[in-house]
């Protein structure tokens, strides 16, 4: 007995059909792509997590020697161990989701080549697997925290008030991070010079936060500019968290994640428009 074949057509889908909800019937593959993330950066290395560790403890070590003990920036009265770090951490997993998240199209081209699944699952992969690194170094950042309280250098305990912002805070570098990601991604599939741009362009973005000197230290004339940034009330507010410096400004944090969600949506709509004919152009 013959059995019937049903050919469904649909339409192309719109510029704003990007189908989210489709994520989760894919959710098995975004598990094992992070697995997969979460492995790979570590295989074949002899320290393995403890570069969890090693990282923003170098970089924190050589910004006190440079920025504090050599030009002599104020860190408005925090440990200049830190306040370094506090920014460190929070500034790496923006900047990893942000590296790792923009070259998905050249980097898993035979993977999109040979099976359909949603492209955006790989990029969120990437996010949901930088929060380990996150979460890891920020238990580092409490053991700095809590040195310092005992021994009277830190004249500070946790603003809960604060504490309740955290969450919105990763969620808003994830999202900041995977929109400018998957618009240089997206971009870089007809303009590779935009991948080698792409270092140098963070470690700007990188110095114009407050990272490695505190906001009150910025001239009047050049603070507004800074505070454009989406990225310096973050910091500031990860800041405030674990040092009890700086001072986040509600208005301002209000407009970073109205530009972090926009540039997030503007990323959605540019990749999902990219991914349905890239494999032709890469």
């Amino acid at each position: 007995m013959n059995k019937s074949i049903t050919t469904t057509i649909k339409p192309n889908r719109g510029l704003f059909d990007i189908q989210i909800l489709e994520i989760w019937s894919y959710r098995d593959l975004l598990w094992l792509l992070i697995k997969r993330d979460f492995t790979v950066f570590y295989k074949q290395t002899i320290l393995g997590p403890f570069w969890f560790f090693i990282q923003p403890l170098l970089s924190t070590i050589v910004f006190t020697i440079i920025f504090n003990k050599v030009a002599g920036i104020s860190t408005d009265g925090t440990p200049p161990n830190l306040f370094y770090m506090s920014g460190i951490i929070a500034w790496n997993y923006f900047s990893g989701c942000l590296s790792e998240t923009s070259n998905v199209f050249n980097r898993n081209a035979g993977l999109f080549g040979k099976v359909y699944f949603p492209r955006i699952v790989v990029p969120l992969s990437i996010v949901i697997s930088k929060l380990t690194t996150f979460f890891v170094q920020s238990v580092l950042l409490l053991i700095l925290h809590f040195y310092y309280s005992s021994n009277g250098d830190l004249n500070y305990h946790f603003d809960y008030s604060y504490i309740v912002l955290l969450p919105i805070m990763i969620l808003q570098m994830a999202i900041l991070g995977l929109g400018l990601g998957s618009i240089i991604s997206s971009l870089t599939v007809k303009y590779r010079d935009l991948g080698f741009l792409l270092g140098f362009g963070t470690q700007l973005l990188m110095y114009a936060c407050p990272i490695v000197y505190p906001l009150t230290s910025v001239p009047e004339n050049y603070k507004s500019y800074i505070q454009l940034n989406p990225m310096t009330p973050i910091i500031i507010g990860f800041r405030k968290i674990f040092t009890g410096e700086g001072q986040l400004v509600l208005d301002i944090y209000l407009l970073s994640i109205f530009t972090s969600v926009f540039i997030f949506f503007i990323g959605l709509i540019i990749f999902s428009k990219v991914e349905k004919n890239f494999i032709d152009t890469i």
